[in-house]
């Protein structure tokens, strides 16, 4: 495991230690999950991104998928 070290301003400290002492946990676990979420949502926007992207990929009319889904003949 590494060690890093951030400069971040006093007003995030304060709701760091404040949100640790609720959930009785460290500093470094709330960094550490916060970081993880984090990562988690910038890989799936990422893929998003691709996704709208590709050519291939094709877009689908709102309304017809809503007529498709909602309407029973």
């Amino acid at each position: 495991m590494s060690q890093i070290t951030a400069w971040v301003p006093d007003e995030l400290v304060e709701a760091l230690d404040a949100v640790a002492e609720n959930l009785k946990r460290s500093r470094a676990d709330i960094i550490r999950q916060a970081l993880e979420h984090y990562l988690e949502d910038y890989d799936d926007l990422d893929v998003a991104l691709e996704r709208l992207r590709d050519p291939s990929d094709p877009v689908l009319d709102w309304d017809q998928v809503r007529h498709d889904l909602l309407c029973t003949d």
